[in-house]
């Protein structure tokens, strides 16, 4: 059984914040499976967005969630990411937003085989 997504939200950031980062809900999405969002704004115009990964990176039985990077390049400008969101709403407005703002673009996500949480 996955976690609640607003258990889960509220527990990254958490996880966010003691790392330094500044973490906001934007978007309140359905409360027990609404899917995650999370945008990286790195505080200069440039900004990174994660979405849940696809089924076919889980393991039968896999209970965590997983995130990739939305887009090719590694950072896009904050206009982009924009767009994308709203677009991304249009299609599942019961997702969650979770905007981070780290100098740094660190997304705290951790990858389970480094364990490094800046690492996807």
């Amino acid at each position: 059984m996955r976690l609640r997504s607003d258990i889960w939200v509220s527990a990254y950031r958490r996880r966010c914040e003691l790392g330094g980062a500044y973490a906001m809900i934007r978007r309140r999405g359905a409360a027990e499976a609404g899917a995650i969002l999370i945008k990286i704004d790195r505080l200069d115009g440039k900004a990174a967005l994660f979405g849940p990964a696809p089924q076919s990176l889980f393991d039968e039985g896999d209970t965590e969630r997983r995130f990739v990077r939305m887009h090719d390049p590694e950072v896009l400008d904050v206009l982009a990411t924009e767009e994308r969101l709203a677009k991304e709403v249009r299609f599942d407005p019961d997702l969650w937003i979770v905007e981070i703002e780290d100098k740094q673009g660190r997304h705290f996500l951790l990858d389970e085989e480094s364990g490094d949480p800046n690492r996807v």
